[in-house]
């Protein structure tokens, strides 16, 4: 397993390679903008519901793998 540290030093090895100013700033934005591990987001009632469909789902094994969904969309990207 990857340690923190060295996720964070991979990511400081590939920062310091990036030379696009607006990239930087963006990722800057970003990174500013993220919330705390401590900050607590409040969802709303349709999340929730949405969460435990999500949960039912995942118990009875009405699943979907990355690729057959992909693939889908491919296919339903191809039909427009």
């Amino acid at each position: 397993m990857v340690t923190v540290d060295k996720i964070r030093n991979g990511l400081i090895d590939k920062i310091l390679s990036i030379k696009n100013r607006d990239f930087l700033e963006a990722l800057d934005k970003l990174i500013s903008s993220s919330s705390s591990e401590s900050e607590k987001i409040e969802l709303t009632n349709e999340q929730k519901i949405m969460l435990e469909m999500s949960e039912k789902d995942i118990k009875i094994g009405k699943l979907i793998s990355q690729e057959a969904m992909d693939k889908r969309n491919l296919e339903w990207l191809n039909a427009m």
